[in-house]
């Protein structure tokens, strides 16, 4: 005989997962206490890109740490979606309140991910945004040299997946291959991170559709919170004239950092932790 108790559960689970559709939650690593922060990664990366800088935030916050959907754990957004960076937004935020986050929450990204941390701002969803190298500040489109830099690595990643992880085993190899794509300084990196984000760009299943799809400039002037843009001085994916800030609100703080790539996680963990805790 059914006990009414453990029926009424099986009724409440089977009409949240009916309510969720063929949509689940976002991987991610939580760890540390506190207000929650949640950091998003770049294209071809997943949440292990922020590894080195979670030990300097989670003293005093809950970092949360997403896979976006298609990269690392994360499957792609549902039902042959588009990923826009105002889809993956959209799947940001329903994973955000599957956690039981209260909204607003402060937000850090990094590239792709900076592009949509500005754009949660746009909706109410980021109390603080903090975005790192964000993509969409072109006038029109990225740089023409990204879609080679980006498609070369992504064709070695799967191709060649061996010899690309043997070869970021050398420090000054790891230096040559990812000083543009991530940051000059790479030989400083571990080579242990080295080959696991190498393993994350060949196992990103929706890589290609998401740079196709996440070309479009941002318009997020609209942001009426605290807005904190960084860029390094040594960021060759997205140089000067790929950073307009005519599309930012105008209280946007922005900051250039010296000897930082596109990618500075690795390199300066410390100053980068600096940077969000500062700006959240």
């Amino acid at each position: 005989m059914p006990v009414p108790g453990r029926t009424l559960s099986r009724i409440a689970v089977v009409a949240r997962l009916s309510s969720m559709g063929n949509r689940l939650p976002w991987h991610h690593r939580a760890t540390g206490s506190g207000p929650p922060l949640i950091l998003l990664h770049g294209i071809g990366m997943s949440h292990a890109a922020w590894d080195a800088v979670t030990p300097y935030l989670c003293t005093t916050r809950r970092v949360i740490a997403f896979d976006i959907a298609g990269f690392g754990l994360t499957p792609p957004l549902s039902d042959g979606t588009d990923p826009t960076v105002a889809k993956l937004v959209d799947g940001l935020e329903e994973s955000i309140r599957d956690l039981g986050i209260e909204l607003p929450v402060d937000i850090a990204g990094n590239s792709l991910g900076g592009a949509m941390a500005l754009e949660a701002a746009t909706r109410g969803i980021a109390r603080n945004v903090v975005a790192i190298s964000p993509a969409g500040l072109w006038r029109q489109h990225p740089p023409r040299h990204v879609k080679y830099v980006f498609r070369s690595l992504r064709f070695m990643a799967t191709n060649v997946t061996g010899l690309l992880r043997a070869a970021v085993q050398i420090a000054w190899l790891r230096e040559i291959l990812l000083a543009v794509p991530i940051s000059p300084g790479s030989a400083r990196m571990p080579a242990r991170d080295a080959s696991h984000a190498i393993d994350d760009l060949a196992r990103s299943q929706a890589f290609e559709r998401t740079f196709d799809h996440t070309r479009a400039p941002l318009s997020v002037r609209r942001i009426t919170v605290p807005v904190t843009v960084a860029f390094g001085d040594r960021d060759w994916i997205l140089p000067k004239g790929s950073r307009s800030r005519n599309e930012l609100p105008a209280h946007t703080k922005w900051i250039d950092k010296p000897c930082w790539g596109h990618v500075p996680m690795w390199i300066d963990p410390a100053g980068v932790a600096q940077l969000i805790l500062s700006g959240s």
